[in-house]
């Protein structure tokens, strides 16, 4: 984890500190704030099932319905990005029963990815909680020639023009962008509406090689169908002994991805405030964080104010990777 998103976690900490210790952090969590929720909530998740955002919602949403005592149902709504998912959220009533499932693609990345974005991440979504942080890594079928990156770089660059990479996500295509890049490689990016569906065109042999979220793949490397390389973050994660990508090229930067809850704008802070406390319960529990743990997710506890400083401060970073990645807007 960056210094930056470890202050912004600093700040979540000291702002949650009173609301932990409250007694709404108890079996009479539901009736506070009063009486919401009355009826399910719909978790807006903008990527397939499968994707981190799908696996970090259905893993916290068990433990959101048992805290508030109302059904959270996920409704996976794919496409342009996430951008469709999010367009759900932003026009929904700010009651608290319609909440966004959102990520680094569709709270920030996107701003500099899209020529034209339906809406503001900083001003058309209300920050309720920081969900986890996601790990993305290289990813090859397990028949690949290549076992390590520099063996992969060589691979490639022997393929000039003639190499795809499919991506599902905005800090995927970044990703590969960025080690094009950095390793002068001359690799073809194929766009899907989500992570595990590039995932499903790797494995059909459809495309050469994909970045994607540890969640979307462990499975598959453990069922020794696909093969992991390298990461996309500056350490190495306790789930997988793949290298940082950032250790043979250290013009590689860090792209880690991230998950959070937002809700409608004008989302009345008591119903914010009383989310954000149940997620932050669920996280502490030590079943959830090795649930995460399995899909390659780091808690990222913050509370309302710290997760919109946050994302303001994230939206200039990404711009940058994509600039860095040489990535024009579509």
């Amino acid at each position: 984890m960056n210094p930056t998103r470890r202050s912004f976690q600093a700040l979540a900490a000291i702002a949650l500190g009173s609301t932990l210790a409250s007694a709404w952090l108890t079996p009479a969590l539901a009736q506070a704030s009063g009486s919401y929720p009355q009826r399910s909530v719909r978790l807006v998740v903008p990527f397939p099932p499968g994707s981190g955002s799908d696996v970090a919602a259905r893993v916290l949403s068990q433990h959101l319905s048992s805290n508030l005592g109302q059904s959270f149902v996920v409704d996976n709504k794919p496409g342009a990005a996430g951008n469709i998912g999010a367009m759900e959220v932003v026009r929904a009533t700010p009651d608290g029963y319609t909440l966004f499932f959102g990520s680094s693609s569709s709270l920030a990345a996107n701003v500099s990815l899209l020529k034209t974005m339906p809406y503001d991440p900083a001003k058309d979504l209300a920050p309720v909680a920081g969900i986890a942080d996601s790990v993305t890594a290289l990813i090859v079928r397990s028949n690949h020639p290549a076992k390590t990156l520099p063996e992969f770089v060589a691979w490639a660059k022997q393929r000039p023009g003639k190499v795809n990479a499919s991506y599902g996500s905005s800090s995927t295509q970044i990703s590969w962008s960025l080690l094009n890049k950095v390793a002068g490689l001359d690799v073809t990016g194929v766009p899907y509406k989500g992570t595990p569906l590039a995932v499903n065109d790797l494995l059909s042999g459809a495309v050469d090689f994909t970045f994607a979220d540890l969640g979307s793949v462990l499975a598959h490397v453990k069922a020794g169908t696909l093969r992991g390389i390298a990461l996309t973050t500056p350490k190495r994660s306790p789930m997988v002994d793949w290298p940082p990508i950032a250790d043979t090229y250290p013009a590689f930067e860090d792209i880690t991805g991230w998950i959070a809850l937002a809700g409608p704008p004008g989302l009345p802070r008591e119903i914010a405030d009383k989310l954000s406390a149940a997620v932050q319960l669920a996280l502490q529990q030590p079943e959830v964080r090795g649930r995460l743990a399995f899909f390659g997710l780091s808690p990222m506890p913050m509370a309302p104010e710290a997760l919109r400083a946050f994302i303001q401060s994230e939206i200039p970073k990404w711009a940058r990777l994509a600039k860095t990645a040489n990535i024009q807007p579509e």
